[in-house]
């Protein structure tokens, strides 16, 4: 097969909510930039996961997160495709952004196409070629064969840091102690749910359900269940139930009675081993099935849920994240530090899903407080013209728990299409970068950068 050479400013690999924004956020600045994703639309865990609702824009009552993650929510609104942002109707972080996954892919389309964002589809990275401390190029092959990919500047927005250890770069996998990731979930949607009848039961059982789930929950748009404790215990007991999970997780979607489920979970297998992804998408799948069989039979108002679909790709919470410049721990976040070099806020609570199963670990931060995330976490040492974006950025096992979530990746990747932007204008070494004029230019483009300041 002939190899097709081409050469961009920006080349952005993958096209999540990472990618997306990445890319949209460098083509604004003026850069060519292009946008490589092996699938066939962008959106990655919320278009091809299921994964939903968005988790949180907020810290919880105050907004940390505007710029393009707003912008894509106001366009989603817009559009009918999302309810905007309400306040978590089970109570566990700030608040929750519902959405529909085909609108999602229309609007992230729309603004890349918008910004002249080079969108290329069904096209997967393979290797790429390093001269000094540079990316030369990045190897591709699509059903027309390879490419070679040259750019000036690269961003690895692959999730699993495809790029950067491609090119050389240290990684860790997992948790630091084991390498063990959190648990894949298969995600499932289903309609004809009689919401009336679970929010009744919601209203009735308040020892069944999250102890911070709200009481007015009949003023929301849209609501979800975390609970059912006591019929998920009883149906273990009758082996009728045999998921780790200890508690009914479904979140309502844009359109009423129709809810994500999220209860499965798919240990020690890794993200990276193509024979253990196949093994994950088949349990996963299985587990969905008989999630829903127990539902129908025990929760009040699925009884005659419909399944809509599910994936087509199992949703990946973790893998590998690069050793960058510096990283991120759990006590940064939980201490609020504000870094001087911060090109992100965020307000999402340590989420640590037990790599080993049922257990799910909680660090919550101080009350309507939020934390940073420095330039330094998307950036290595070993190469100038590389940064990384998405779950895959320099960050302990423990903090990627919080930072994980879509809203504050998409926040993080705004900064990181800016800054390969701002460093192409000005020739500059990434690692290197005028990190004050970044921010100064991230505030003008509406990005929020205010400083926590403890009341006490």
């Amino acid at each position: 097969m002939m190899r097709v050479k081409m050469k961009y400013d920006i080349a952005v690999i993958g096209g999540g909510p990472a990618g997306s924004v990445a890319a949209i956020a460098a083509a604004r600045e003026g850069a060519k930039t292009i946008l490589v994703e092996r699938f066939g639309c962008l959106g990655g865990m919320l278009t091809m996961a299921g994964t939903g609702p968005q988790m949180t824009f907020h810290a919880g009552n105050r907004q940390v997160i505007f710029g393009i993650p707003q912008e894509i929510t106001e366009r989603l609104q817009a559009q009918g495709f999302s309810p905007g942002h309400q306040k978590d109707a089970v109570g566990y972080c700030g608040t929750t952004t519902a959405f529909d996954p085909e609108g999602m892919k229309l609007v992230l389309e729309t603004m890349a196409r918008e910004a002249g964002v080079r969108l290329l589809y069904h096209t997967v990275y393979t290797d790429c070629t390093v001269e000094g401390e540079k990316i030369k190029s990045a190897r591709l092959f699509s059903k027309a064969g390879f490419y070679d990919l040259e750019a000036d500047y690269f961003i690895d927005a692959s999730a699993d840091a495809d790029l950067a250890v491609g090119a050389g770069v240290g990684a860790v996998y997992g948790r630091e102690t084991d390498n063990l990731a959190q648990p894949m979930t298969m995600n499932a949607r289903v309609y004809n749910v009689d919401r009336e009848k679970v929010l009744t039961y919601i209203e009735t059982h308040p020892a069944e359900v999250y102890p911070h789930t709200p009481p007015d929950l009949r003023q929301y748009p849209r609501y979800g269940i975390q609970g059912a404790y006591s019929l998920v215990a009883q149906a273990k007991e009758r082996g009728e139930f045999k998921v780790d999970r200890d508690m009914v997780l479904a979140f309502e979607t844009n359109n009423r009675g129709e809810f994500i489920i999220n209860m499965t979970r798919v240990i020690k297998r890794s993200a990276l081993d193509p024979f253990d992804l196949t093994e994950a998408e088949i349990e996963g799948r299985r587990q969905v099935h008989e999630t829903l069989r127990f539902l129908r039979t025990y929760i009040p108002g699925f009884e005659h849920c419909v399944l809509m679909g599910t994936g087509p790709v199992i949703g990946i919470r973790e893998s590998r994240k690069i050793n960058g410049v510096y990283k991120l721990s759990g006590g940064d976040l939980t201490g609020n530090v504000m870094f001087p070099d911060a090109i992100a806020m965020g307000g999402y609570p340590i989420d640590i899903h037990s790599p080993d199963g049922e257990k799910t670990n909680h660090r919550f931060l101080r009350e309507n407080s939020w934390y940073s995330i420095p330039y330094r976490c998307l950036i290595t040492r070993e190469l100038g013209n590389l940064i990384v974006t998405g779950r895959c950025i320099s960050v302990t096992h423990e903090a990627c728990a919080a930072v994980r979530v879509t809203p504050i990746l998409m926040a993080i990747s705004q900064g990181a299409g800016t800054a390969a932007a701002q460093g192409f204008k000005d020739q500059a070494d990434l690692r290197h970068l005028n990190v004050e004029k970044l921010r100064a230019l991230l505030k003008d483009r509406g990005v929020f950068l205010e400083e926590y300041d403890d009341p006490q």
